[in-house]
């Protein structure tokens, strides 16, 4: 890519617990940045929401403050910055007034359990049960996905369905929370999806990327309220007066998992783990709908451009990895930060026999069990603070194995792209990768290399590329090429006994089961 800086792309990166705005030069190379935390709301155990005005501020605070740092440095962003992209935390949903552009309730988080009875209910009354909306949508009926939440709010909170009788509601991800107020709310601001977004919905038509009309018949969701699909790589609209960077286009946008697939260059055959407040492996299937038989999702990867080709994924979700470490630091206390899991869990050589399960909301692939809750099993006075920190990074790595290994089984030794050695490499990113110890775990725990690359926040440089792309400032073929990428990354490689590492699996398995119909427990 041209090492110039005569143009820059912006990139917001809009997470489960904070927002963050990149600005990038030619060469990809980030050059500024600003993040800020916003307030995550438990108004009941189970339920996660947010507050739509504070995701909005938040964008408007990092955009600005971005700016003056990159302006500070000397570059000249006001005359250079030619887009920007979007990516954001999937599936959690926001509805809002289309004539006074407040919301209408707070958004529902993507990993709230709130309509695990919506759930049931869906599952007993249609005729294909739990996987009857899977043929269209590649997904089965769960609490994790935007189309449940939007039944909830329906169902339960009455200005919604006031706005929704005036024809006054409009709904979405936050993307579409965002993008429809950048460009200018009220006044005629633009109301979009992209393909990958809308994926994750239960609504959208894998093979016609268009909204589903028997689903939204069956579930009784009016198609007014939806918004358009467009695809991950074209102007959408510019941003509107009232902003920090008014007139600048919006190029791109995708879902934050398939962000990170861009950003990481994932061709068919190639897969990525996201280690994020949850973990997210995505494996590229190419042209080729894969329909899992081992409890992953069958989902979009990205589309770039109106008129390009549609790449789709084997997808495995865990709702908690990141978080439990967060959980150790705010809920338990073990910690002050989480970069200190990395230097208590070094204190140990194993767990001791301790296994920790993080199912605080139930379990997703491949297990899909929301009647789970998390349990921490193998205890003895032996066991200390350092035994628990280590159990706490070993459940993310076993619950990434969970994935691929059914990955591989549905995606066969065609589907995969293997090295020269024979192995699959799984490219890794995301924040908690800077743990060095966590990534060593992990490919002892595959039994196979990980690969991490210099930048790990491939999520907002997926979203530059994508707005790159549609104004003309990179090719595909730029992205794409990973040789120089591959010579900054470092590999783990797995130094762990294959017998060891199979008894501990085994091990893992057994604690898994123990977390089964835990969710009725009285309090």
């Amino acid at each position: 890519m041209s090492k110039e800086s005569e143009f820059f792309i912006g990139s917001i990166d809009q997470g489960t617990t904070s927002t963050r705005f990149i600005i990038y030069d030619g060469s990809a190379k980030a050059i500024a940045s600003h993040q800020i935390e916003f307030t995550q709301f438990y108004p009941v155990a189970g339920w996660v929401e947010h507050d739509p005005m504070e995701i909005l501020e938040s964008v408007r605070i990092c955009i600005a403050k971005a700016l003056d740092k990159a302006t500070a440095e000397g570059y000249n962003i006001d005359c250079g910055l030619k887009a920007i992209g979007i990516t954001n935390q999937r599936e959690t949903s926001v509805i809002w007034s289309k004539s006074t552009g407040l919301p209408l309730y707070n958004a529902i988080v993507w990993m709230d359990a709130r309509t695990s009875s919506i759930c049931r209910k869906l599952e007993k009354e249609l005729a294909g049960g739990r996987n009857h909306f899977e043929p269209s949508c590649g997904l089965p009926v769960s609490t994790y996905f935007s189309a449940t939440k939007l039944l909830w709010l329906l169902e339960n909170v009455e200005p919604v369905r006031d706005a929704v009788k005036k024809g006054d509601a409009l709904f979405g991800t936050v993307d579409s929370w965002l993008i429809w107020n950048m460009t200018g709310g009220v006044k005629n601001g633009v109301h979009v999806t992209d393909v990958s977004n809308a994926s994750r919905t239960m609504l959208m038509n894998l093979k016609t990327l268009n909204w589903d009309e028997d689903t939204l018949k069956t579930l009784k969701i009016p198609p007014v309220l939806l918004p358009k699909i467009v695809s991950n790589s074209e102007v959408i609209g510019n941003i509107a007066t009232g902003w920090p960077i008014p007139g600048v286009p919006i190029a791109g946008c995708l879902g934050d998992q398939h962000a990170a697939m861009l950003g990481q260059a994932c061709k068919r055959g190639e897969a990525k783990s996201t280690y994020g407040t949850g973990a997210f492996i995505l494996l590229n299937t190419g042209a080729d709908l894969v329909h899992s038989k081992h409890g992953l999702l069958t989902t979009l990867a990205f589309k770039l451009g109106p008129s390009a080709p549609t790449n789709y994924a084997l997808e495995g979700s865990i709702a908690i990895a990141g978080a439990a470490v967060q959980w150790l630091r705010d809920g338990l206390g073990i910690i002050q930060s989480s970069a200190e899991i990395e230097e208590l869990a070094s204190k140990v050589d194993s767990t001791g026999g301790v296994y920790f399960v993080p199912a605080f909301n139930g379990l997703f692939a491949p297990w899909w069990r929301d009647d789970a809750r998390g349990v921490c099993v193998g205890m003895t006075r032996f066991t200390n603070k350092s035994h628990i920190c280590r159990a706490v990074l070993e459940s993310m790595c076993f619950q990434v194995k969970d994935v691929l290994d059914s990955m591989h089984k549905d995606a066969g030794e065609k589907g995969e792209v293997k090295n020269e050695k024979g192995e699959f490499l799984l490219r890794v990113d995301g924040g908690a990768t800077v743990n060095n110890l966590l990534m060593q775990i992990q490919a002892d725990i595959l039994g196979s290399p990980v690969l991490r690359p210099e930048d790990i926040e491939t999520t907002a440089l997926g979203a530059a590329y994508a707005a790159g792309l549609a104004v003309g400032v990179w090719t595909q073929d730029q992205i794409f090429a990973t040789e120089e990428k591959a010579k900054t990354a470092r590999t783990f490689h797995p130094t762990l006994d294959d017998d060891l590492r199979k008894k501990k699996v085994e091990s893992w398995c057994k604690a898994v089961e123990r977390t089964f119909d835990l969710a009725d427990l009285s309090l």
